[in-house]
């Protein structure tokens, strides 16, 4: 333990002299996550929409102003005429037609919904399929509004759809990319900073001074890897204080259930970091393996896009990448509030990738003799 607390001694000094690292760890969090969650924003806005009214009624004209009430559309034509409208769908000119069938109103007052034609252009696949979602949510609460004013009785088979959201009501797509950002920032930090540093001995040489004293393997990764799980830690506070201050949102679950999954996260992940630089003889080496492991690990973990759409062997396959484990605990415990014990699988096995790429780390440190 003495041998360590120097070693740790000499981590803490040649960080504090870098004039670069101490900005980064204390400037880059904060920066991405105030840039990030503005950044990637799937909410659908400036949807252009045709309104194609046959009914001329005061239903269709209450449908009409609750559509250029929603701050997603902007009614570019209001016509009679379908193939206008159709024209401009052509043409680029609106995104979205509306078509009301002639007799709406009657329909509706004899209790039945008849349906509401909805042509969406799919060239941009995600903005027609939520633009046409917020069209009919929209319809949807116009002819909520008139039967509740009226107290009429819709019928079952075409009654609009009632749509009730949980853990995210608002569908801010931000609160669901919040979490992956918090991860993607400890990625960073505890796999390409502990590498370089170890690698940058290498080159300068200093390791040689290391290798010739009594020190263990074990002694030197720890002293490599304590300081930077300190660092993860610390990365993840100012990240959750960000968000919270920023966009107001905290954690609905545990904060400690966060920060034990990010210890065991940053336990993996610094190991991994470790033996890729123990592997390593120069910083562009480590940057590139590391660049491609973190790369496939943010494409397939979850993080940006859902596991439930990738192909079977796909999802066999990111069993074996930490991230997946830790964005699954992160939005689940951020957004629901779920308990550790609910999580006991993939605190397990964070815990297991911690143990085997530490263990790793040391066994593949070599002392030249």
């Amino acid at each position: 333990m003495k041998c360590l607390k120097f070693l740790l001694r000499k981590e803490i000094i040649q960080f504090r002299r870098n004039k670069f690292l101490p900005r980064l760890i204390f400037a880059f969090p904060i920066l991405i996550m105030l840039i990030a969650p503005i950044v990637a924003n799937m909410e659908v806005r400036g949807v252009n929409v045709a309104f194609v009214d046959c009914d001329h009624s005061a239903i269709s004209r209450r449908v009409l102003s609750h559509l250029n009430a929603s701050k997603h559309f902007m009614v570019k034509q209001v016509t009679a005429d379908y193939l206008l409208a159709y024209g401009l769908l052509e043409a680029g000119r609106v995104d979205v037609i509306v078509s009301i069938p002639e007799g709406f109103e009657k329909s509706i007052m004899g209790g039945i919904v008849p349906k509401i034609k909805v042509d969406a252009n799919a060239i941009n696949a995600t903005k027609g399929m939520l633009g046409s979602q917020y069209i009919m949510m929209t319809i949807a609460s116009a002819l909520s509004e008139v039967a509740a004013e009226n107290g009429l009785s819709m019928s079952a088979d075409s009654d609009p759809a009632s749509v009730r959201y949980f853990y995210n009501e608002t569908l801010d797509y931000r609160f669901y990319m919040i979490p992956a950002f918090i991860i993607i920032l400890i990625q960073l930090v505890c796999c390409f900073i502990p590498a370089l540093n170890l690698v940058l001995e290498k080159e300068k040489g200093t390791i040689e001074q290391i290798n010739v004293t009594p020190v263990s393997r074990l002694e030197f990764t720890l002293s490599k890897l304590i300081p930077y799980w300190i660092i993860g830690l610390v990365v993840l506070t100012e990240g959750i204080l960000t968000v919270g201050l920023v966009y107001g949102l905290w954690p609905v679950g545990s904060t400690g259930a966060i920060y034990l999954a990010a210890i065991l996260f940053t336990f993996a992940m610094s190991g991994f970091a470790v033996t890729i630089a123990n592997g390593s003889d120069t910083m562009q080496q480590s940057i590139f393996v590391l660049f491609f492991f973190v790369m496939i690990f943010m494409l397939m973990s979850g993080m940006l896009t859902p596991l439930g759409s990738m192909p079977r062997w796909a999802q066999w396959i990111t069993v074996v990448f930490p991230p997946r484990y830790f964005i699954a605990i992160l939005r689940a415990v951020y957004l629901k509030g779920t308990t550790v014990l609910e999580l006991g699988v993939d605190y397990l096995a964070l815990a297991g990738f911690a143990v085997v790429f530490c263990m790793v780390a040391a066994l593949t440190y070599c002392k030249q003799e």
